[in-house]
């Protein structure tokens, strides 16, 4: 048997699998899940499929010649499991269908423009699916040769006029938008539902939740932005459509909510829809509605529960439905039955996601902040069973440090909660350097999670004590702590983080002369933000960080900023300056660690490119670590393991401590 010997790095991150998109069988006795793994001297990633049986045995693979196998789907017989692959011959993804028992898979869809976000019709004789099409490109042939030419041209060009032109790291600028398809399982015969209409579903990352088919059929839901020019913060709304008369129906025109992700129930006779009330807050909770389809009447699940539902709403019966929700730092399942008052846990986090629900048993995935995701289920006795051991091996031999909870006064001696992440090797009666890893959004959280990017157990493992604040403006502790940094960005959130600095100080085990701080995004703002008030760090890490809000009005949400503010920067120059790190510039003398990517059009490489060139104008210490082939986040295995040597030199070069250890 193995003994736990090592710390855990970078390294054994990129060893480990992770499985995701379950699936149950009818009859809620087998799993399919898709499985990624990563090959780091290739720098490439692999998905394939796996059965698991809910009622224990080995997991066996189910395909094995594609490279991306992923969104299994049951059919409603049981015969089938459909999926999405680009396999050798396929210039996008396609559609496939294979037996659960095994066998060679077969292509459906030959869709030039590929396919994604796909479900069963109920009579397993059907799948609807997602593309990205240009809407006047309604036949297959004008796709081929639209693509083609797309191709083929020599002009790279971005040609615009609407608003929400990019989107992450992604350009909406050729005229393409997602559309809604259904495609014959046995002649792969393919209908566009949306043809010679102005519908489309949202072009901020559509996904099978945004669509549903009803149990007789004959009906789709969709969410749409009604909206001639689209934008990201609009209101939305449900539609459907007869698919026998081709009617088109807005089903909450007269509602003033901003509505999303149908449900159809099991007996059709309801659609779960998510609301939010963005005319109230840009960060409104988003609630769970019940469209009556005889009565035509829209009703609000009871306002009691202070927390946000998240996409998908699954119905486990005609009177309950399940969905995941944060609450406290910890994402679990949840079971509304209909009528009643407060949700109740259905599988508890962790963080719980990828939730199916068939045959009376419950299939998830979990992870937790010292386990890496792991596929689950709970059948009809309530009894939960692990279902897989992909990542045991792995974890069998590394030692990770004990994970604290505590609660500490923050703004104003407001309660925040924190966690403290500890060296494997950890002895109280010893001094240690502190790390803080501040989460970004603001409107996130840092959870009960196994995070790949940014792992607090493997950055514990380096000898720091970690600690993350989920400071003033994190989800998952109710809607005023969440809004209740609006138009005053920065001010509660250093406070909390400046009272987790203090209230470990006091634990006596922190050398003070070894502080630092590290934070991406919204984070990143944070540690440029604390650059300019305050010089206790020894230096900070700022990944894709927001370092001017008058600049940020090059990223793909520059409509979104004016509101969480409190105004554009033209009207009140003065309050966004009181809320911006370049105004604090004079203040700043910390080392700081700068990294970015090209691709990243949520913060754009400006901001960090403005950082790194105003340090080194004011002759602070400073680094760049520049990624031209990553966006937001790091996601090559390669510039991962970079990422993390670059992260650790640093901070180790401005550690007392660690020069000491150097010395001896």
């Amino acid at each position: 048997m193995k003994t736990s010997s090592q710390r855990l790095t970078a390294e054994h991150l990129w060893r480990l699998a992770r499985p995701s998109q379950t699936t149950l069988s009818p009859d809620g006795a087998q799993a399919c899940v898709s499985v990624t793994t990563y090959d780091t001297r290739e720098n490439k990633s692999r998905s394939r499929l796996w059965l698991l049986s809910t009622f224990g045995g080995d997991p066996r693979p189910l395909t094995e010649a594609g490279e991306k196998d992923g969104e299994p789907r049951w059919s409603p017989d049981g015969r089938s499991i459909a999926f999405v692959s680009k396999r050798e011959r396929d210039d996008e993804p396609q559609l496939y269908v294979i037996a659960p028992d095994g066998g060679e898979a077969r292509r459906v869809t030959n869709m030039p423009t590929g396919v994604f976000g796909i479900k069963w019709f109920p009579d397993s004789k059907r799948l609807a699916f997602l593309s990205w099409v240009w809407p006047d490109a309604t036949r297959p042939a004008a796709l081929v040769e639209r693509v083609r030419q797309r191709k083929d041209s020599k002009v790279q060009a971005h040609v615009v006029e609407h608003s929400a032109y990019r989107y992450w790291d992604k350009w909406l600028s050729d005229g393409r938008v997602p559309r809604l398809f259904v495609a014959e399982v046995k002649s792969g015969h393919i209908l566009d539902l949306f043809a010679n209409t102005p519908y489309e579903l949202p072009q901020a990352d559509p996904a099978a939740h945004h669509y549903d088919i009803s149990p007789d059929g004959g009906e789709v839901a969709f969410t749409y932005d009604p909206a001639e020019e689209k934008r990201f913060d609009h209101e939305y709304h449900v539609v459907t459509l007869d698919l026998r008369r081709k009617r088109f129906t807005t089903i909450t025109q007269r509602s003033r909510l901003s509505h999303e992700s149908p449900s159809y129930s099991p007996d059709g006779r309801r659609i779960a829809i998510l609301t939010q009330n963005l005319r109230l807050s840009p960060v409104a909770a988003t609630r769970l509605a019940m469209y009556d389809r005889a009565a035509g009447r829209l009703r609000l699940m009871p306002e009691g529960w202070d927390r946000s539902v998240n996409a998908p709403v699954l119905w486990e019966s005609r009177q309950a439905v399940l969905f995941v929700a944060e609450d406290t730092a910890r994402t679990h399942a949840f079971r509304w039955r209909i009528g009643e008052g407060a949700p109740e846990v259905a599988a508890r986090g962790g963080t719980v996601s990828d939730v199916a629900a068939a045959g009376g048993t419950l299939a998830f995935v979990r992870n937790t902040m010292s386990t890496p995701p792991a596929v689950f289920a709970i059948g009809p006795d309530g009894g939960e069973r692990r279902l897989d051991c992909f990542n045991d091996d792995v974890m069998a031999s590394v030692k990770l440090g004990e994970v604290r909870e505590t609660w500490i006064r923050g703004w104003r001696g407001e309660k925040v909660q924190m966690w403290i992440i500890l060296p494997p090797d950890f002895d109280e009666r010893k001094q240690w350097p502190l790390l803080h890893n501040i989460h970004g959004g603001p409107h996130s959280t840092w959870g009960d999670n196994f995070h790949f990017r940014w792992n607090n157990h493997v950055f514990a493992a380096q000898g720091y004590v970690v600690v993350c604040v989920n400071y003033h403006g994190s989800s998952s502790f109710g809607q005023r702590f969440l809004e209740s940094i609006d138009h005053e960005w920065g001010r509660r959130e250093f406070a909390d983080v400046e009272a987790g600095t203090d209230h470990m100080l006091k634990t006596g085990y922190i050398d003070r002369r070894r502080l630092m701080a590290a934070g991406g995004s919204y984070g990143g703002y944070m540690v440029a933000w604390m650059n300019g008030h305050t010089d206790r760090y020894k230096a900070y890490v700022c990944h894709a960080g927001c370092f001017d809000w008058v600049a940020m009005f090059a990223d793909d949400a520059w409509y979104w900023h004016p509101k969480e503010l409190g105004a554009f920067y033209w009207d009140d120059p003065g309050h966004v300056d009181s809320q911006n790190p370049r105004a604090r510039v004079r203040h700043m003398k910390t080392p700081t660690l700068v990294i970015h990517g090209l691709l990243d059009y949520r913060v754009p490489d400006g901001q960090g490119l403005a950082y790194y060139n105003t340090l080194k104008a004011k002759g602070v210490p400073s680094r760049l670590v520049f990624f031209p082939d990553e966006n937001h986040w790091i996601l090559k295995p390669q510039n991962s393991l970079l990422w993390y040597r670059e992260f650790f030199d640093w901070l180790g070069r401005f550690d007392p401590g660690a020069r000491q250890r150097r010395r001896r």
